[in-house]
């Protein structure tokens, strides 16, 4: 039977995905999932700059059939696109493991964060294609135990973020959030709770998140809380590029550095032994008025895309940002709003929803394009307008040289 007031579960847009989200969680829930740093001006370049690149398709000549796969890290993949590491998803009991579980249907790989809710054992047996992520957080021997934790569930390859840095100045929609759910903070929060009550009920379900971070759990002791975690880290002296390469060589097996913007840190990557980098600014979850990673992802490219892979995060909300990034040199791309609001809409049948939006998008991108595979997507494809890149971290051409003045019959010196 058809019931009219019923909301189809399928979702036509992650725009969709996001309306959805926002009136099914608890309003400071969902503004975890929005907030960026400072005045907010990164998150907004990451999805508006996007727009500014414009496609040049052809009218005729399309190719009938269209291949987008691809391999990252040497593991074949359906469609370029990943799942990016996030921290604590409480947006649904299952978290990360519904999302790995959706990554898995959808043939591609699963970034889980050390900060996640799930375990890496589980997430793993979810999706045999699990990337773990990184803090430069704690000792040495603790990074150790992390990274031989994580080889052993079977993770195929080592995320390093370095690219959260934690600016002070969190005023742009960042909620409060507790370190624990203990009564005094289910008081606070039970307001939010009653008016988002099959959020609160599907919770009930499965019991109260505790907001613990099971990945960090060192042997024989309790897992930390996320805040706890996150005194650690401001704690940590930052890292140097010696003690990456370190990190790289300690984990010996497929190493992604996450984070970057510049050349000469792109560069920097490539001579500790990085196999891959992504292009990313948290987000907008780092220093604001850091340029979108669109905008920087070319002259990364161009630098050291023949050296090693490169990726990019930040903003990509459709399957047509999918093809632009690739036009600019990208292998993939990494999202992580995107699949959280289609997580918080419809656990992993929204997950895999996300995903195939981001399919048929790029399909279509492809298609228009006139190309077979994403293989041929290039500079071509695009316009793009004057002063969209940023070159950060390269160094500046020489000024060129001046003429010497010439003087005119009239005796007034011209250039």
């Amino acid at each position: 039977m058809y019931w009219p007031w019923k909301q189809n579960p399928w979702f036509e847009t992650v725009l969709e995905a996001q309306r959805r989200a926002k009136r099914r969680l608890p309003p400071s829930v969902y503004a975890a999932l929005v907030a960026g740093s400072e005045r907010g001006k990164t998150p907004a370049d990451n999805t508006d700059a996007f727009a500014e690149l414009e496609f040049a398709p052809h009218v005729a000549g399309h190719q009938p059939e269209r291949d987008l796969s691809t391999t990252v890290l040497g593991i074949p993949i359906s469609l370029p696109v990943l799942i990016s590491p996030t921290g604590v998803q409480a947006v649904h009991p299952d978290g990360e493991v519904a999302v790995a579980r959706a990554a898995a249907a959808r043939g591609t790989i699963m970034g889980l964060s050390s900060f996640a809710s799930k375990p890496v054992e589980e997430v793993v047996e979810a999706n045999p294609n699990t990337f773990f992520q990184m803090y430069w957080t704690g000792s040495k021997e603790s990074m150790i135990q992390r990274m031989d934790r994580a080889r052993e569930a079977g993770a195929k390859a080592l995320i390093a973020t370095l690219d959260w840095s934690f600016s002070v100045g969190r005023d742009w929609a960042s909620p409060s959030i507790p370190d624990k759910m203990d009564l005094k903070a289910m008081v606070q929060f039970a307001p939010e709770g009653i008016i988002r009550p099959k959020w609160l009920m599907e919770w009930a379900k499965h019991g109260i998140p505790d907001l613990s971070v099971p990945n960090l759990q060192p042997p024989g002791g309790e897992a930390p809380t996320f805040f706890g975690a996150y005194g650690e880290w401001m704690q940590t002296p930052p890292p140097s590029w010696e003690d990456v390469a370190w990190l790289r060589k300690e984990w010996g097996g497929p190493f992604l550095l996450k984070g970057i913007t510049r050349v000469d840190d792109a560069k920097r990557a490539v001579d500790i032994g990085a196999n891959a980098i992504s292009v990313s600014n948290h987000g907008g979850n780092n220093l604001d008025t850091t340029p979108a990673t669109i905008r920087c992802l070319g002259p990364v490219a161009d630098a050291v895309g023949d050296q090693l892979e490169v990726l990019l995060d930040g903003g990509v909300r459709r399957g047509g940002d999918v093809a632009k990034a690739l036009a600019l040199g990208a292998r993939a791309v990494m999202i992580g709003r995107a699949y959280l609001w289609g997580l918080a809409a419809n656990g992993q049948t929204g997950v895999e929803n996300v995903l195939d939006l981001m399919r048929m998008g790029l399909d279509s991108a492809v298609l228009g394009l006139g190309h077979s595979s994403i293989g041929e997507l290039g500079r071509a494809d695009l316009w793009i307008p004057q002063g969209f890149e940023r070159t950060l971290g390269a160094p500046k051409p020489a000024p060129r040289p001046r003429r010497a003045p010439a003087r005119t019959s009239a005796g007034i010196t011209a250039p």
